[in-house]
């Protein structure tokens, strides 16, 4: 019978202790359990990634005036007018006028102020749709200016420029030999179609239609109903073009 010293029982057991975890680390390449994939969530059509929201926020113009002179300019004015005219179309809030108070040019800030109000007036807002709200700036540094908002319905993206992914060949990228979209594909378009668009509600429904020409639909009808069939290829409903 032939004893194994120390040494040799403990590099058998190391040997062994080896193979264990050989098979260990196999038997988890092999595992085929369920795991979360990410990249599989991701939704392939760019516009569930990147939904344009429709939602409320500010329209704002800002309006700089001086220490020595109170009164708008002629620029000014006509943002202002412009401003009124937008808010009759849009908007769904009353104007709020937020005017500096305690700085330098507060006196010409509150001349301005009445001004803008009588322009907004003659443009058709009532006077009870512009709030006037004194401000003082927290950093001395900043020219106060008279800043003119009001709320309505706008037509949002993003944000844009999230890489929660690698896009290249990478053991992170699940998705990459299926050649599947990377999250940031298409957001720039969203982002751009809902800055673009003039009503937002035109992303969600269509609008209703106009009524038809009469007059033009009646001369059409004439022309269709006495042309003789010999010459149908020759009848013309319009004088335009060849």
């Amino acid at each position: 019978m032939i004893s194994m010293t120390p040494a040799r029982t403990r590099r058998g057991l190391g040997f062994g202790a080896a193979l264990i975890g050989v098979s260990l680390s196999l038997g988890a390449c092999t595992h085929t359990g369920s795991t979360e994939d990410v990249t599989a969530s991701i939704p392939l059509d760019y516009r569930q990634r990147h939904p344009i929201a429709i939602q409320e926020a500010d329209r704002s113009i800002v309006l700089f005036v001086g220490n020595g002179r109170g009164g708008l300019t002629a620029p000014q004015r006509s943002d202002v007018m412009a401003f009124g005219r937008d808010w009759l179309r849009e908007g769904t809030g009353s104007i709020i006028a937020e005017v500096p108070s305690g700085t330098p040019n507060a006196r010409a800030a509150g001349e301005t102020v009445r001004e803008i109000q009588s322009v907004l007036t003659a443009g058709g807002v009532p006077a009870r749709g512009v709030i006037v709200k004194p401000y003082h700036p927290t950093d001395p540094r900043t020219f106060a200016a008279i800043r003119l908002l009001y709320p309505k319905v706008s037509a949002v993206a993003g944000p844009c420029g999230l890489w929660p992914e690698d896009i290249g060949p990478s053991i992170k990228n699940k998705g990459y030999l299926d050649n599947r979209q990377y999250w940031n594909f298409g957001c720039a378009n969203q982002r751009n179609l809902a800055a673009m668009v003039e009503n937002p509600s035109d992303l969600v429904q269509p609008r209703a239609e106009t009524p038809p020409y009469t007059a033009r639909r009646s001369t059409t009808f004439e022309t269709y109903r006495t042309t003789k069939p010999q010459a149908t290829d020759k009848a013309q409903l319009s004088n335009v073009g060849p």
